[in-house]
């Protein structure tokens, strides 16, 4: 790859779900267009799992606070699609975005047009790909054997799961496919590791194409403790080596961490080490000390 700063790139995808992603786009949303998401769809809780409980469909509430984060023009309908009902009835706790999005979806030949059609409402112009439009759930193999299923309950647990998986097994976008065959810079993460960066990984076209492609890949770690005990007891270089061997390929090419994460074994490898936080909100990235660390390692990578 000959480019050497990120306004120089075509395409950039990045991988993930939640806060996380939201954040990472909202660092490049300058790139408008040549910026695209592709979003985890596997939560079961919330407002989310009420609404796929109740009326089934794809999990909307991460590619909602994707598009939360890209608003760049504050307006009613940006207050609407945020507005979350409280009080005692069947509404409190529900989002507003999310019932339009799945009320969207009733009324679209697919979700990825009711994406579209909401982007467009909030002048949004980086792309948000689910990672598959079929309705799908996170499971694991626990410690001991036992299935769990459930992205809330995959993040309870205890120990490593010795296998995570979807059920039932979907492909992928085909816009998400072709998004990463033309990438010319791929990120995933930060975000909970089980349950917002590895169920993409758990997509067998989405990771053949991710072993095929040429680009640069590059993760972005967590600046706060996971959640998930499980995941928090895992080291950078555990992870690092997880993603590639869902992969099937040394994948990845450099890594972007705070100042606290402690290197270990993933020393030897391109790291690019920096504080990366934001002054508002603990443990969520500055956007713009991110977009600079993204651009050293572009730098670095040549």
């Amino acid at each position: 790859m000959r480019n050497r700063t990120l306004a120089d790139l075509d395409r950039v995808v990045a991988l993930g779900g939640g806060h996380g992603l939201g954040r990472v786009m909202s660092s490049l949303s300058s790139l408008g267009s040549r910026l695209t998401g592709i979003v985890t769809t596997t939560d079961n809780g919330g407002s989310t799992g009420r609404i796929r409980r109740s009326v089934g469909g794809i999990a909307w509430g991460d590619m909602r606070n994707c598009l939360n984060q890209l608003i760049t023009e504050p307006s009613v309908a940006s207050a609407m699609f945020e507005y979350r009902f409280s009080g005692s009835g069947e509404l409190d706790g529900h989002n507003l975005g999310n019932l339009i999005l799945r009320a969207l979806d009733s009324l679209s030949v697919r979700p990825l047009e009711a994406m579209n059609l909401v982007r467009s409402l909030l002048k949004v112009d980086a792309q948000l790909i689910p990672m598959s439009e079929l309705p799908v759930d996170l499971a694991a193999i626990d410690a001991a054997g036992n299935l769990v299923h459930g992205e809330v309950q995959v993040d309870r647990l205890s120990h490593v799961p010795q296998r995570l998986l979807l059920e039932p097994e979907v492909t992928s976008t085909h816009e998400a496919l072709e998004a990463i065959r033309e990438a010319d810079l791929i990120l995933i993460g930060p975000g909970s590791f089980f349950t917002s960066l590895m169920p993409l990984l758990l997509l067998k076209d989405l990771t053949s194409e991710l072993r095929r492609s040429r680009a640069h890949l590059v993760y972005i770690g967590n600046l706060g403790k996971e959640l998930s005990p499980a995941a928090a007891s895992l080291t950078l270089h555990d992870k690092l080596n997880m993603i590639e061997q869902q992969i099937g390929r040394a994948a990845i090419s450099a890594a972007i961490v705070g100042p606290a994460v402690k290197l270990g074994d993933a020393s030897q490898r391109l790291i690019v080490q920096r504080p990366l936080e934001a002054r508002d909100i603990p443990y969520r990235h500055d956007r713009e000390l991110l977009r600079q660390a993204l651009e050293e390692a572009l730098q670095r990578l040549h």
